[in-house]
């Protein structure tokens, strides 16, 4: 790269400095991947026979409430970082990024009351996202390539065709992005069907297409739609993400290497999507609903972001990785650089007994919210919790007979004490005790998220009791309700639950607490052999959400810049059953 150069959008190609370049990009987004092995992974897509690196920006992780804003100088840290390794980037900003993130990278403080006004023009959503994004982009600002950085391109939305028709409000987001002070070219991204180009698409903006095989066919759709200006595939799904209770999801290398050149042949730039996935750590995973019209039942995304992708989750070539790079190495300027060498691993396995626990009652008083009293129950979002769970707590007037209590509007899963006698699970599915209830009764109902749809038009959905309790036909009215954010759980904070012996009186639930004790740390992976469902965090960092039996995924990974040597702290939260004796480094 030039110290200072001019990258443009021709009539055919991209050009820097006058001269036509390939974007050859694949998608690594930081936010999933330890800060310090930033350099590693990027070495890793260099060496695949990548000359760039795409990136997706994600608000709801910086802003948890409104105004309070968290590091947004990480993103500077990640170009900067791509300028080092000798590459270009793509930047993706949102505000909407899908990504299989918690609620698209919307904060819930948003789309709790906007709702489906979201993404469109409507004032009270734009107000917001203009303040964040003078916030987030100067940090892109300073680092475009005319002003000596790696940055060429900046996203408007994202595959808006997918979701909406409001041209204005695109055309809105374009002009913010140049009144930021972004030069360098802006571009949409959208599925190459008529719908999705019409309803994604900015007049005098590039438009780019999103596919996983088909190029040919895929690229004659745009150019129906965009007679000039290059081609790309601004995601070239080379693998796919799994949800928890489905099967791993694998693409045949082989095949994916071909489609690969089929997008070259064409004479495309590319976006390989995921270059390397990384993890949801943080329990930032998204969900999905089913269905082709995406509207029918809940799918969480599991932890694990590996996305079958060349460069697995733990950074390592795969078989993809090598085809992926013969591939490549026909369109680079010259050799490509060697295979970076992995990452350190743990020396041993190390097994730790969970010999402390506190109640899930006991952590609710120590890191929950304050308790507040409602006519009918709120949701997560008027509690402020993104991402946790909520204890609601009815009285059942009395004295009446027995009739069926159920829960309108769950979303996602509950678990319900009448009286203090555990009284079933309920989901969104199956949302009525299986046996009925008799008055005068305390019911306690808690609520766990599993995760924000990211993608369809149920976006912005709340999570909670989103109806109410029905006794028979009635509403019972008048509920306590506490909530427990998982970002409650710090050191300091975390110091202030009262722990017991784990093997004392309860259901099992609560938080357990481990010491192990590490020689030679690096990569490891995490196992808890008898736990049922909840979180993992080591010395404070939160791997994200377990639950084996559901599967595809029984372990999570644990980057080796999150152990220490010596003694390590590991706190499990455990949801549903009994966190077991003990947890698993190998």
């Amino acid at each position: 790269m030039s110290e200072f150069s001019q990258f443009v959008v021709g009539d055919e190609d991209f050009l820097l400095d006058g001269r036509p370049v390939r974007l050859l990009s694949g998608a690594l987004h930081y936010f999933r991947v330890h800060e310090e092995q930033w350099e590693h992974r990027l070495g890793m897509l260099a060496a695949m026979g990548l000359n760039c690196v795409e990136t997706y920006v994600p608000w709801n992780r910086y802003e948890p409430e409104p105004g309070r804003c968290g590091d947004v100088a990480e993103l500077g840290r990640f170009l900067d970082a791509v300028a080092r390794a000798g590459l270009w980037a793509v930047v993706r900003p949102g505000p909407y990024i899908c990504a299989e993130w918690e609620n698209g990278g919307l904060p819930h403080w948003l789309t709790g009351p906007l709702g489906r006004r979201v993404r469109t023009r409507d004032p009270e959503f734009l107000a917001p996202v203009e303040r964040w994004f003078r916030r987030l982009l100067p940090q892109v600002v300073a680092r475009q390539v005319d002003w000596g950085g790696p940055v060429l391109m900046v996203q408007v939305e994202n595959e808006y065709g997918s979701y909406g028709s409001d041209a204005r409000y695109l055309e809105w987001m374009a002009g913010l992005l140049r009144e930021c002070g972004v030069s360098v070219p802006l571009f949409t991204s959208d599925g190459p069907e008529d719908h999705m180009l019409t309803g994604g698409s900015v007049p005098g903006v590039l438009a780019t297409a999103n596919f996983g095989s088909g190029a040919r066919e895929a690229f004659a759709t745009l150019r129906r739609h965009r007679p000039t200006g290059p081609l790309m595939c601004m995601e070239f799904w080379c693998g796919w993400f799994d949800h928890w209770g489905t099967e791993h999801a694998v693409r045949d290398a082989a095949d994916a290497a071909a489609a690969l050149r089929e997008v070259l042949e064409c004479g495309a730039s590319v976006n390989v999507y995921m270059a390397h996935g990384g993890s949801n750590f943080g329990g930032w995973a998204g969900a999905n609903r089913s269905g082709e019209l995406h509207d029918g039942r809940l799918l969480p995304t599991v932890t694990s972001y590996d996305y079958d992708a060349p460069v697995d989750e733990w950074g390592r070539p795969t078989e993809k990785f090598h085809r992926f790079r013969e591939v490549l190495a026909a369109y680079a300027e010259g050799p490509l650089p060697e295979v970076p060498e992995p990452p350190a691993r743990l020396a041993a396995p190390v097994r730790a007994e969970l010999a402390e626990r506190a109640s899930l009652d006991a952590v609710l008083g120590a890191l929950g919210g304050a308790e507040t009293e409602w006519g009918a129950p709120p949701s997560f979002e008027e509690l402020g919790v993104d991402r946790g769970l909520v204890r609601y707590r009815f009285c059942v007037p009395g004295p009446r007979q027995p009739y069926p209590l159920g829960v309108t509007g769950l979303r996602d899963r509950a678990r319900v004490w009448v009286d203090g006698v555990f009284a079933g699970v309920l989901t969104e599915e199956d949302a009525v005790l299986p046996a009925p209830v008799a008055g005068p009764a305390v019911v306690d109902v808690w609520v766990e998220s599993l995760g924000r749809v990211n993608y369809g038009p149920r976006l912005a959905e709340p999570k909670g009791i989103t109806g109410g309790l029905l006794h028979e036909r009635q509403y019972v009215h008048g509920v306590r309700a506490r909530g427990l954010r998982l970002d409650a759980f710090t050191t300091e904070a975390v110091g202030r639950v009262p722990f017991g012996e784990a093997g004392g009186r309860g259901d099992g639930r609560g938080l357990y607490r481990a010491w192990m004790e590490v020689a030679g740390a690096g990569d490891a992976s995490l196992r808890l052999p008898g736990g049922t469902r909840g979180f993992v965090w080591v010395n404070g960092f939160c791997l994200g959400r377990y639950w084996p039996a559901a599967g595809p995924q029984e372990a999570l990974f644990v980057p080796g810049p999150v152990l220490r040597e010596g003694a390590n702290e590991v706190w499990v939260l455990e949801l549903e059953g009994c966190a077991g004796g003990a947890v698993e480094l190998s």
